[in-house]
């Protein structure tokens, strides 16, 4: 069985993040990259899969140079192989590129079974990425997933959203989108470590990926930034003090900010 785990790195949410002054992108050499907390949910999964059916599994992440730490963390937990789509042309893509172009790194995996990735990654928290390479890809899909087993040539899947809970079944291959609620991930141990430095990890850009296709066309980012401004200082709040007439300041207060 062949897995391929799709993980991003993010700025650490703990963390300062501050925006460049060229392009108003996230200045990520002045800022705290972690693999994504949902991902490495997905990448945990995958090796429970592989421990279970004896799965091989392939981590795919698109980034700058820096991305290759967290694919190396995911290796180090115990998968196989890595895929590191790294192309300067590639800063700022929106989502119907980036699906794209992960689509077509999943591609260059041979008989892939089940595509893992998780529903949306903590900075940009679309959580459309996933929808669209299942639908590049042609493969069935299932979001939200928080219990997933596979069993006969087709995942289970026990799916929960705002309005309830599902118990759903696709036939392989399939692109499975998993919660926080999936599991909690393993830490790298020192032997996984250092085994993960002997492991393959192959870096590629858009001419592998796409090697006809005429890239001058490739719209990688369709918006931009124009301007961006701090965020304004916080304010000391208006006070109301009860004399009696607190009903009425408040309303006033109300009126006056135009919320009523």
């Amino acid at each position: 069985m062949n897995i391929v785990v799709l993980v991003k790195q993010v700025p650490d949410t703990g963390a300062e993040r501050t925006l460049s002054k060229d392009d108003h992108h996230l200045d990520r050499d002045n800022a705290d990259l972690v693999l994504d907390e949902i991902n490495e949910r997905a990448a945990e999964e995958a090796l429970r899969l592989k421990e279970a059916v004896g799965a091989h599994v392939t981590v795919v992440s698109m980034g700058p140079d820096s991305a290759r730490e967290a694919i190396r963390k995911v290796l180090a937990m115990g998968a196989d192989r890595g895929i590191h789509v790294c192309d300067d042309r590639l800063r700022g893509a929106d989502v119907p590129s980036t699906a794209k172009v992960l689509a077509a790194a999943v591609r260059t995996v041979t008989d892939v079974d089940l595509v893992l990735a998780g529903d949306a990654a903590t900075d940009g928290q679309a959580s459309a990425v996933p929808a669209v390479v299942a639908d590049l890809l042609g493969l069935p899909q299932v979001t939200r997933v928080r219990e997933l087993a596979v069993d006969g040539g087709e995942v289970r899947a026990e799916r929960q959203t705002e309005l309830g809970e599902a118990t759903l079944f696709a036939p392989l291959p399939a692109l499975v989108s998993v919660t926080e609620k999936i599991n909690e991930p393993r830490y790298p141990s020192f032997k996984g470590i250092m085994a993960a430095k002997k492991k393959p990890l192959e870096t590629v850009d858009l001419d592998d990926l796409f090697p006809d296709a005429d890239l001058a066309a490739f719209l990688v980012t369709r918006t931009r930034v124009l301007e961006a401004v701090p965020r304004p200082p916080r304010v000391g709040g208006t006070l109301v003090t009860d004399d009696g007439s607190a009903g009425r300041q408040l309303a006033a207060y109300l009126v006056s900010e135009k919320l009523i």
